[in-house]
């Protein structure tokens, strides 16, 4: 997907509210920045002073 796809619609048809919190799918968030899932999670793994407690769970 090439980032001119990337409209705020679609962004927001990807997070779902569960719990009373806004979630979005680590496939979604790795298809939106066009790399692999693997590569989403690795980041946050190696980074994890960079993700908020919030961004993941």
């Amino acid at each position: 997907m090439e980032n001119e796809d990337i409209t705020p619609i679609l962004v927001e048809s990807k997070i779902f509210l569960i719990r009373g919190k806004q979630v979005m799918v680590d496939r979604d968030l790795a298809e939106l920045y066009g790399v692999e899932t693997r590569v989403i999670n690795q980041a946050v793994k190696r980074n994890l002073e960079r993700f908020p407690e919030e961004f993941r769970f």
